[in-house]
């Protein structure tokens, strides 16, 4: 065992720390999702937590998830500033006030459609960021995540991921 590296003691008393924590959070959840969090999820999430190597995961795919959520935020922009500048080109144009109003009666009913459609291919995007960051998880053998569409499991692992991240900002001493 190396100078650096915690006793055995330590790691228990470190355990008994990080799941009394959780079990804390878990006391906080809605009814309907405390019982989809049993002691044994959480006990196991504990353990996993010891090193920080999930911690370090959990805060690396935030980032690459507000980076994408940004990303994705500047298409929808691109996409509605050229819808207005369309129509600012249509009111600048040389058209009769009829053939305008129907011109932008055809235009925002085509901006109406490519908007919906670029919504539907962002939600796709995001989906598939969820299943990434599921699929990295249940690899780094985090408890209670595995890869799923389900919305009631989704809501478990976003409240596992929030005790992660409050845990995560909260001062663990090494020696506890």
């Amino acid at each position: 065992m190396s100078i650096n590296e915690p006793t055995p003691e330590a790691l228990q008393r470190k355990l008994y720390f990080l799941l009394e924590q959780l079990q804390d959070m878990a006391r906080e959840l809605p009814p309907k999702y405390q019982m989809r969090v049993p002691i044994e999820l959480l006990s196991g999430l504990a353990n996993c937590l010891l090193n920080d190597t999930v911690f370090e995961i959990v805060k690396g795919l935030m980032e690459i998830q507000h980076v994408t959520e940004k990303h994705l935020f500047q298409q929808r922009l691109q996409i509605i500033n050229k819808h207005t500048s369309e129509i600012e080109s249509l009111v600048n144009s040389l058209l009769t006030p009829e053939e305008k109003e129907d011109q932008k009666h055809i235009l925002l009913k085509r901006h109406k459609e490519e908007l919906k459609l670029t919504d539907m291919k962002l939600v796709i995007q995001l989906d598939q960021k969820v299943s990434d960051q599921q699929d990295t998880l249940e690899k780094a053998g985090v408890p209670g995540f595995f890869v799923t569409t389900k919305p009631i499991e989704i809501k478990v692992q976003m409240y596992l991921l929030d005790f992660i991240l409050r845990l995560s900002k909260m001062y663990i001493p090494q020696d506890l």
